[in-house]
């Protein structure tokens, strides 16, 4: 599959399946983030993988959305605060940026193995930080993870045209 195909197949899956997704699947998504570029190659990353109940009982606290509970397992996307570049010119951080950078990895490599995500922002930030606290990091994204679900709602995609977002000088 070509990155054009993989960037057309990924969407943002709001409906699962109660499937577990497999442990060599994990490991290949994750190893796909790992390789993430990232500002000096710092890395300011940590990745909370939410698959217990109990755990999954928490982190639906953080998003109240029938969709969202369907999903079998979640990660977390932590941020280093403390370790990430920041342009000396205007003191600009890019740990949200590597972060990202990182974050569309695990999408793209999920939709590679058929399994659907969604980037999730619009969580309860402080309900978040006291269910799942982590020193020194802070959740940028919430993302659901596992099998798409048959009925999944899919819309098609709209995407400005390149001569919107080009400009040849």
């Amino acid at each position: 599959m070509t990155l054009k195909e993989l960037a057309t197949k990924r969407f943002s899956a709001r409906k699962f399946t109660d499937e577990a997704v497999s442990k060599a699947d994990i490991d290949y998504i994750m190893d796909c983030v790992r390789l993430a570029p990232s500002a000096c190659n710092r890395q300011p990353w940590k990745f909370l993988l939410i698959t217990s109940d109990e755990a999954k009982e928490k982190i639906r606290q953080c998003y109240d959305r029938d969709w969202f509970k369907t999903a079998p397992m979640y990660v977390v996307c932590l941020k280093d605060v403390n370790n990430n570049w920041v342009r000396p010119d205007d003191d600009k951080p890019h740990g949200d940026i590597d972060l990202g950078i990182a974050v569309e990895h695990l999408c793209l490599a999920a939709a590679e193995r058929n399994l659907g995500t969604c980037w999730v922002c619009n969580y309860h930030v402080e309900t978040l930080q006291r269910l799942f606290p982590v020193e020194g990091f802070e959740a940028v994204a919430i993302i659901p993870l596992g099998h798409i679900a048959a009925d999944c709602p899919h819309a098609e995609k709209r995407r400005k045209a390149l001569n919107e977002i080009i400009e040849e000088i």
